[in-house]
């Protein structure tokens, strides 16, 4: 792309999870040097497969890279004592500061709460109604207090992609159709994350925070319906959601609805969605493997 030309195209990903490796493999061919943590010593071998090298966090030391790598991406959530990062090395983050280029981090439109279905954009007061949530709210805080930093928000929508879509569902035939009046949801492609991140490095603009969705918000079991229906499978039932069997993670999802505005992210990285509507996601994705 040559956006890139001249500059120190070095990469440190602190939780290099599957949004991160979407980035990488957009990053590698155009010979950037990325560096990926993980918690899980049986995930360095799968990362280091990918071309990037992988690291133990917390374990080896990542703090002299801090003074040298000027692009800090940070995939890492929020636990129950807050942002993981920033409990380890947040002195060494704040020293590092004026040198560092960009610093991206991954939050979600969690931070928004429930809108009943209304559209959110970048300058809605942040109300979340999940403790997950708050602990993103949180978290984007700590990030934003510490002075000098060049930090990019990208609060992600819904994610799917390859490994990552409703197909493997309904083909075994466990998939539902949840129904619950009035809900929406907004989702993204890890492609059009990667994009945009790619993006945002060849244009840092620090402060800013972008909205990562597609631009079609749409109910989940119109979703699991198309997704059916491209399978040629039989549509999956459907369960009133009060009546559903689910996870509390999955039930606390249905707390909220919203539809997510990406105008922003379009206007200031010039960033267009490969995948703008789930049909054209679950098309692409039914050509892979899914």
């Amino acid at each position: 792309m040559g956006h890139f030309d001249g500059m120190d195209k070095t990469l440190l990903s602190l939780g290099h999870g599957y949004s991160a490796r979407a980035l990488a493999a957009r990053l590698i061919p155009q010979g950037w040097r990325v560096i990926g943590t993980t918690r899980s010593p049986e995930k360095l071998d799968e990362i280091a497969a990918t071309g990037v090298e992988s690291m133990l966090w917390p374990g080896d030391d990542v703090i002299p890279l801090l003074q040298q790598v000027p692009n800090l991406l940070v995939s890492a959530g929020p636990g129950p004592e807050g942002d993981p990062v920033l409990l380890d090395l947040h002195n060494e983050i704040a020293a590092a500061a004026p040198h560092l280029r960009w610093v991206g981090y991954l939050s979600t439109t969690g931070v928004y709460g429930d809108h009943g279905g209304d559209w959110v954009d970048e300058n809605t007061p942040l109300a979340p109604s999940t403790r997950r949530g708050a602990a993103r709210v949180q978290a984007e805080a700590a990030w934003g207090a510490i002075p000098d930093l060049p930090l990019h928000i990208f609060r992600l929508a819904g994610i799917y992609g390859p490994g990552r879509g409703p197909f493997a569902k309904v083909r075994k035939g466990t998939a539902r159709r949840i129904i619950k009046q009035g809900q929406v949801f907004s989702r993204i492609h890890v492609e059009d994350i990667a994009q945009a991140l790619e993006l945002s490095l060849a244009n840092p603009q620090p402060g800013a925070v972008y909205n990562l969705c597609d631009d079609d918000p749409a109910p989940p079991q119109d979703v699991i319906g198309h997704a059916a229906d491209l399978l040629g499978l039989p549509l999956p039932p459907a369960v009133d959601f009060d009546d559903a069997e689910m996870t509390p993670m999955a039930r606390s999802f249905y707390a909220e609805s919203k539809k997510v505005r990406n105008d922003h992210a379009k206007a200031a990285l010039s960033w267009q969605p490969i995948y703008p509507d789930y049909r054209s996601g679950l098309a692409a994705l039914l050509g892979s493997d899914d």
